[in-house]
């Protein structure tokens, strides 16, 4: 079975879980700037506007993980991690109030895993 692109902790997998219930279907967005890049922003799926270079590059559970096309050259070697940590993140992203927040994680995909993988599909298709 190929690798997945994007994997998630069962922490951040629950977190999603109780999120989407609040809030509906969710989509994860990793900007990849500065400060807080590696913390993907969790909204409601159409409260953010995802831009004609932006790579929808897998899924956890139901929820889109997304990032933009040159955001994803510095990933595309790697497995993308979503995990959870106790901290204070800025922006809009729905965690935010409850003091933790949504971090991503690498690790490097083996050469046989990435002779395997699917291609990241358009954003705009959401």
């Amino acid at each position: 079975m190929p690798a997945n692109r994007v994997a998630a902790t069962p922490e951040a997998v629950a977190l999603l879980d109780r999120l989407s219930a609040k809030h509906g279907p969710l989509m994860l967005h990793l900007s990849g700037g500065c400060c807080d890049g590696s913390a993907p922003l969790c909204l409601p799926q159409g409260e953010f506007r995802l831009g004609g270079r932006d790579l929808c590059i897998g899924k956890i559970g139901d929820t889109p993980f997304c990032m933009a096309e040159d955001t994803f050259q510095w990933w595309r070697n790697t497995q993308v991690i979503l995990d959870v940590i106790q901290a204070r993140g800025g922006g809009f992203s729905l965690e935010t109030p409850d003091g933790i927040r949504f971090t991503a994680k690498a690790r490097l995909f083996t050469d046989d895993e990435l002779t395997g993988l699917p291609d990241p599909q358009p954003a705009d298709t959401l």
